[in-house]
């Protein structure tokens, strides 16, 4: 087939698959595995990297919550993993889509890969976009990668936090919750604040904070195009669209509430991070505040941390940069984690 007539195709695909309400967890399983071919061969970096020499598994368990979690593992074929890498996934966002190609890499240099999609995420249970405890999310995810750990096949490896924006959250407060648990974290563009021009003004706030508590599902909080913020390479923006489970309407009022006090109390905190930290942020980001991820390098009590900032780099470091950002980003998550792998060694 030519590649117009198969992009035409693509296009026509996608738009019929975006009016499909996606407000549970099987519509938006039904979807993703009638496009995830189509999604997996975008000329996109992440994509090129090969399949070769990587186990993957796909798998649907109900924790004590009674929730059913999506998860999906990337392991080095050849040889055990030299450690454990735990993604914790952006606001919207699921595992199953861009972060394939990131875990691809991260599998290929030695590490075991483990992700999931958090409830009301992805192809996890729940209401889509629907976050109705902050606290109740990070117990979920903590349960999971407990389990993954304490596997007699991995008990004994360095394990590592692996969060990006509003993962990079997720991970601090697991990180508060487990202060000794992990061997370090790798925080890309984590939401440690909102910028301050997502955040409603003050009169506005409180009025959505008190309907959060009447009507907690709704969807009434503004919200600027996220992918013209986070991708600042045009063509890379042009591919968003295709990750069709993301949520991307505007944020619901629970939502919205849940993620601004747990950045609160995350910035009341910062000096309380103690493990070893690689932060890399943008420095043109408009939707994580970069300057919150130097004050988190400052404050934290770690002796062992790392700060990277990329000159006119937007949000999304990983996805939507040039390639050689992209290149460039991996290559020093990679360098920071071998580096760890040896001080462990020692």
């Amino acid at each position: 087939m030519a590649p117009t007539t198969a992009k035409l195709e693509n296009d026509e695909e996608l738009r019929r698959l975006k009016d499909v309400n996606i407000d549970e967890a099987p519509a938006r399983r039904q979807v993703r595995d009638s496009f995830k071919d189509i999604q997996l061969n975008l000329d996109h970096i992440l994509f090129k990297t090969p399949e070769d020499g990587i186990k993957t598994k796909e798998s649907y368990e109900v924790n004590s919550r009674g929730v059913e979690i999506f998860s999906k593992s990337w392991l080095p074929e050849a040889s055990k993993p030299r450690a454990l890498v735990c993604f914790c996934h952006g606001y919207g966002d699921t595992c199953t889509f861009f972060f394939e190609g990131i875990a691809r890499r991260l599998a290929l240099s030695g590490y075991g890969v483990f992700a999931m999609d958090y409830p009301g995420f992805g192809l996890s249970e729940g209401l889509h976009g629907y976050i109705p405890s902050f606290d109740l999310l990070v117990e979920d995810v903590i349960e999971h990668y407990s389990n993954i750990k304490e596997n007699p096949e991995f008990s004994s490896l360095p394990s590592f936090l692996f969060g990006q924006s509003m993962g990079g959250a997720v991970s601090l407060k697991i990180h508060f919750k487990q202060p000794n648990a992990w061997t370090g974290a790798v925080l890309v563009a984590p939401m440690c604040k909102i910028a301050d021009d997502l955040v409603p003004p003050p009169v506005v706030k409180h009025i959505l904070i008190g309907l959060a508590n009447v009507l907690p599902k709704h969807k009434l909080v503004p919200q600027k195009d996220l992918a013209e913020a986070a991708f600042r390479d045009l063509r890379k923006r042009k591919m968003t669209p295709y990750n069709i489970i993301c949520y991307s309407g505007k944020p619901r009022l629970r939502t919205a509430v849940e993620m601004l006090r747990a950045t609160q109390d995350i910035e009341q905190q910062l000096q309380k991070v103690s493990l070893p930290i690689l932060i890399l942020h943008g420095e043109a980001d408009t939707m994580t505040d970069p300057s919150v991820s130097r004050e988190l390098y400052k404050k934290a009590k770690s002796l062992d941390k790392k700060i990277v900032l990329y000159k006119d780099a937007y949000h999304s470091l990983l996805e939507g940069e040039t390639d050689e950002m992209i290149i460039r980003v991996l290559s020093d998550i990679i360098s920071w984690l071998d580096d760890h792998i040896a001080l462990q060694a020692d």
